[in-house]
């Protein structure tokens, strides 16, 4: 698990078997080892040359939960305009064409009691 952590390959159980030259079930039979593995897994990767933060995985799963949930209100914002922007459109388009009834309905319902 050092060498892996060292050369900055993803730690998991495959990897370290494969790299110890064992079955991934031996380290599933050996709790023990299998819980150094699953440590190794959270724990954040080491520093790299620009000295920015280390980046866990869980940090980075919230990461993309949070881009997620954020996907998906944006996504149900852009519906939401999309449809008033349909309904604005078609009722345009539905005044324009002379199909529906006019505008001023009121004033011509008053001039024709007036005629009558």
């Amino acid at each position: 698990m050092k060498t892996a952590a060292r050369n900055g390959s993803p730690i998991s159980v495959s990897g370290i078997a494969r790299h110890a030259g064992v079955d991934r079930t031996f380290l599933y039979r050996h709790r023990d080892l299998l819980a150094l593995v699953h440590a190794a897994e959270l724990e954040p990767a080491g520093q790299d040359g620009t000295g920015a933060a280390p980046v866990s995985r869980i940090s980075l799963q919230a990461d993309l939960a949070n881009a997620q949930a954020r996907n998906a209100r944006l996504v149900g914002r852009v519906q939401q305009l999309e449809r008033r922007l349909s309904e604005a459109l078609g009722e345009q388009v539905w005044r324009e064409s002379g199909f529906g009834a006019p505008a001023d309905i009121d004033e011509l319902q008053r001039r024709i009691t007036r005629l009558e």
